[in-house]
C-alpha cells in the first residue's frame, strides 16, 4: 500500500465516504480484474459481485488493524464473494435444469423445434412475450392477460396474434 492509501484508509476509519472512494478507486482495478477471471470473463457478473465486495468492505473497514495487509483483506472478501457467487449460480443452474426437465413436451415437438420456438420466443418484445406466454403456454384468456399485465385488451390481441404469428413462421408453419 503506498502511503496515500494507508491516509486514505485512516479516514475512511474514522468516516469520510470520500476517502474510502478513493481508496476504492485505487483498488477497483485489481479487485475487478480478479472477479472477472475467477467468474469466467462475465464482466457483468464480475462488476455485480464487485460491488457487493465494496459495500462489505465499506461495512467491515473496522476490521482492518494493519494497513499493509489492506489488499489481501480486501482480495479475502472478493474471493468469499466469488465463492458465494459460483454456488448460487451452481445452484440456480441445477434448479433450471429440474425445471426444463419437469416439462412435458408434446409429442411429435423435436428439439430442433422446441429451439426454434425458444429462439422465436426470445425475439418478441417483453411485453409480447408475456402476453403469448400467457395465452399459448398457461391456457389464459386475453381478458386474464389484460388484468394481470395492465394492458389494453385489444393491446393483449394484438400481441397474443403477432406472436403466434411469428412462432409458427418459426416452425416453418403457415400463419
Amino acid at each position: 500500500m503506498t502511503p496515500q492509501d494507508i491516509r486514505w484508509l485512516s479516514e475512511a476509519q474514522n468516516g469520510s465516504d470520500l476517502a474510502y472512494g478513493r481508496l476504492m478507486a485505487s483498488h477497483q482495478a485489481m479487485v475487478r480484474g480478479f472477479l472477472r477471471r475467477m467468474l469466467g470473463g462475465g464482466w457483468a457478473d464480475a462488476d455485480d459481485v464487485a460491488q457487493e465486495v465494496f459495500v462489505h468492505a465499506w461495512q467491515s473497514l473496522y476490521a482492518v488493524r494493519e494497513p499493509e495487509r489492506f489488499k489481501s483483506w480486501l482480495i479475502g472478501i472478493a474471493w468469499r464473494r466469488a465463492q458465494d457467487h459460483i454456488r448460487s449460480s451452481q445452484r440456480r443452474a441445477r434448479r433450471d435444469q429440474d425445471w426444463l426437465q419437469s416439462l412435458s413436451v408434446p409429442d411429435g415437438i423435436t428439439q430442433e423445434d422446441r429451439l426454434a420456438m425458444e429462439q422465436a420466443m426470445r425475439s418478441l418484445a417483453p411485453e409480447a412475450r408475456a402476453c403469448v406466454a400467457l395465452s399459448l403456454a398457461e391456457g389464459w384468456t386475453h381478458a386474464e392477460i389484460s388484468a394481470s399485465l395492465g394492458l389494453p385488451l385489444g393491446t393483449v390481441k394484438s400481441h397474443c396474434t403477432r406472436g403466434r404469428e411469428k412462432l409458427v413462421a418459426a416452425l416453418g408453419g403457415a400463419a
